[in-house]
């Protein structure tokens, strides 16, 4: 095979591994367009109807380390199509739902799936770009493909929703997922597996996940149970307790899901905190637009769609472009900060939207603000994570990035839909409309989740390792003290 045909192979090897993530990132925004027509199908209160996407998040962060494990040891094209074929299954088994708990059943499944496509299809990206200049025009297609795939989500969402009914935002991905397994069978190279065989570390996966759930269980029904209540204080409890317990397992185990050392690199910990607080900030943003979208301004599903189309576009364009050019020139950290602050303030604008808002005036400007931020700051958080580890533990740290992303994105998911609940209560009890005291709650969560993000701007700003492009478009470290 001569270098061009090498090249060509590679290239088209990472369109495949790209649309096996577009179904991942098409079914997460399809289904926040969808939220309200769920609610009123199946009976969902608005604090419960938070499992449809955690149910899906939780399994997702809780199996991401081991799918990347998994990878690393059985092959990363194997264990890719394993996840592709549970993916599509559990798509189908959604859009047949007609319970709560059926629906939220086959969410946990699909999350299984999702996690083992996500952590592989990066795993394999990074093995397929060694040369720094290759790998960040690669990153550039992901991140384009995940903006990309919320572009397309949005819109279909809203014709799907509107046209048909909700169980067809998931029954779209059977196409997907056919496609995908043959072209992947076809194209995709198979590796020899070079990681040194061992036991797999199911009670660490399962241990966090616990932790997880439960620490979300008690988060989504503290209201009700009362944040002093035994019940909600002993499950916090126990949620610790198993995330003490999942340490405690790391640090023993022969072959750790998470070997501990690995957070010793600064760079790894730091992106791996920005991203919780990052994700926590964004997925609420994502779950409570759309419901102050409809329930507040009375939109239809479509005009949901049309109104989130926007800030996936510039998400898009920047994740192709933009972002892959200044982290070239300019290195991570600069990148980073402005794109967390530039979203820090669309969240603060969303925060200020009035119950009779005004698309142009109200909603577009956070939108586009969200937009570029998020589009901006996607590729240097990757880059960050991944930049001190060695390409036989692409997998492990492909899945502990994607973890922190979806640990954050249900505990901040959680907690704000929590506190905008609350605040609504509360701000009903005291004389306000329901549409008033419905919006102050979500101008809580969204001024909660702008502090989120500017946190995660000021931790990267003040402790990531300084990265300065040189001459061939590498990305080095300034110095030994990491300054």
């Amino acid at each position: 095979m001569t270098h061009a045909d090498d090249e060509r192979t590679r290239w088209l090897a990472l369109l495949v591994l790209c649309l096996g993530v577009l179904m991942i990132v098409l079914d997460t925004t399809i289904v926040n367009v969808a939220l309200p027509s769920i609610r009123a199908d199946l009976g969902f209160s608005e604090t419960s109807l938070v499992w449809v996407v955690n149910a899906y998040m939780l399994t997702f962060g809780g199996f991401l380390l081991l799918g990347g494990r998994l990878g690393d040891l059985f092959g990363h094209r194997r264990l890719f199509l394993c996840g592709i074929v549970c993916f599509t299954a559990a798509s189908l088994a959604c859009g047949l739902s007609n319970s709560q708990w059926l629906l939220i059943a086959a969410r946990t499944v699909q999350g299984f799936g999702g996690a083992v496509v996500s952590a592989l299809a990066l795993s394999l990206i990074m093995n397929l770009f060694v040369e720094p200049a290759e790998r960040a025009r690669a990153m550039g297609v992901y991140g384009f493909v995940c903006a990309g795939g919320g572009s397309i989500g949005v819109l279909l969402g809203g014709v799907l929703t509107a046209s048909l009914s909700w169980h067809w935002i998931f029954l779209v991905n059977l196409p997907i997922g056919v496609v995908v397994f043959f072209l992947c069978r076809t194209l995709l190279p198979a590796h020899r597996v070079t990681a040194e065989a061992g036991r797999l570390d199911v009670a660490g996966a399962l241990t966090v996940t616990a932790s997880l759930i439960l620490a979300v269980y008690a988060i989504v029904n503290g209201n009700a149970a009362g944040w002093g209540s035994l019940r909600t204080l002993g499950l916090l409890a126990i949620a610790a307790l198993c995330f003490a317990l999942f340490i405690g397992i790391e640090a023993r185990m022969r072959h750790p899901l998470v070997p501990l050392g690995l957070f010793r690199a600064r760079n790894v910990t730091i992106a791996n905190v920005v991203g919780v607080l990052w994700a926590a900030a964004m997925f609420a943003w994502f779950f409570i637009s759309a419901l102050y979208l409809q329930l507040v301004l009375d939109y239809s599903p479509m005009q949901v769609g049309l109104a989130f189309l926007p800030a996936n576009l510039i998400m898009a364009a920047f994740s192709l472009g933009l972002s892959a050019r200044l982290v070239m020139r300019l290195g991570i950290k600069r990148p980073l900060v402005a794109g967390l602050l530039m979203a820090s303030v669309g969240l603060m604008l969303f925060a200020r939207a009035p119950v009779h808002g005004n698309f142009l005036a109200d909603v577009l400007p956070g939108m586009l603000l969200l937009g570029l931020g998020a589009g901006i700051a996607f590729n240097p958080v990757l880059l960050a994570a991944m930049s001190d580890v060695a390409p036989s533990d692409s997998g492990l740290a492909s899945g502990v990035v994607n973890t922190s992303f979806m640990m954050g994105g249900a505990l901040g998911l959680a907690i704000l839909a929590s506190l905008a609940a609350a605040v609504s209560s509360g701000t009903q009890a005291a004389g306000a409309s329901s549409l008033a005291a419905l919006n102050a709650g979500y101008h809580a969560a969204f001024m909660s989740g702008a502090i989120s993000a500017v946190a995660a701007a000021l931790i990267g700003a003040l402790l990531l390792r300084v990265r300065e492009p040189n001459g061939d478009g590498a990305i080095l470290s300034s110095d030994a003290t990491g300054s």
